[in-house]
């Protein structure tokens, strides 16, 4: 069975496999996701707390963060070092951001985290009891779509270098709304890929390390959900 999914994690995990006695297992990967998960909340809570960490500073842990997901990308194996590490740098550069976002609109970051777990709960939900099934089509549309995101995402950023910006990506008009409730939207269903192919690689007998490649995928996707209900939220409130 080979598994699709846009997380460039995932996408590599399938050319790997271990013996059934080191191999990796659901119970295995909750709990390295969980431990993922408290790393990268302790790390937002201390940043959230030492004003050092929220200006220009936090470019060196961002940039270290990068780091450590592309040789966790490359180097699946090392993982069981690089994802807490990833987690530490991400959860840093998350609160800062979200204590600055959160002084120009105050309890943002609240809402932000909780509609952020909701979604995680209710993809779960519809996942694991089959209401929602990953079709051939559903990998292919989502795949699709986050890559174009990508794609504009890269596009801004090299336009903001000549002071320019995509149109409607940052306005809070119905357009740009709208923009990121899609975004929002597209990021959500990644959860659906990334439980199938976590499902797959169990089944077919990935490494143990796995369970951290894997917890790691989910924070990427769990970050970039936050950031994009961030965005939107703000768009809302911008407009009161």
């Amino acid at each position: 069975m080979v598994n699709s999914t846009s997380n460039p994690l995932l996408k590599r995990a399938d050319s790997f496999s271990g013996t059934a006695a080191s191999s990796m297992n659901l119970e295995g990967t909750v709990n390295k996701t969980g431990i993922l998960l408290l790393i990268c909340g302790g790390a937002a809570a201390y940043s959230w707390y030492t004003p050092a960490l929220q200006g220009p500073i936090i470019i060196a842990p961002l940039l270290g963060a990068l780091v450590f997901c592309l040789i966790g990308i490359f180097k699946p194996a090392t993982t069981p070092f690089v994802a807490p590490c990833y987690a530490a740098l991400e959860g840093l550069v998350l609160g800062a951001f979200s204590v600055m976002l959160n002084h120009r609109y105050q309890g943002i970051v609240t809402n932000a985290v909780l509609l952020t777990f909701s979604v995680l709960a209710l993809f779960l939900f519809l996942y694991a009891t089959r209401i929602v099934r990953v079709t051939q089509g559903m990998k292919v549309a989502v795949i699709a779509a986050t890559g174009a995101i990508f794609v504009v995402y890269m596009i801004d950023m090299v336009l903001h270098l000549f002071g320019i910006s995509v149109p409607f990506l940052y306005s809070n008009g119905w357009m740009g709304i709208g923009i990121s409730l899609l975004v929002c939207g597209v990021a959500a269903f990644n959860f659906f890929l990334d439980f199938d192919a976590i499902e797959g690689y169990i089944r077919s007998g990935s490494p143990k390390y796995m369970e951290w490649y894997s917890g790691m995928a989910l924070l990427i996707t769990l970050v970039w959900l936050y950031l994009e209900i961030l965005r939107l939220l703000s768009k809302l409130q911008s407009r009161r």
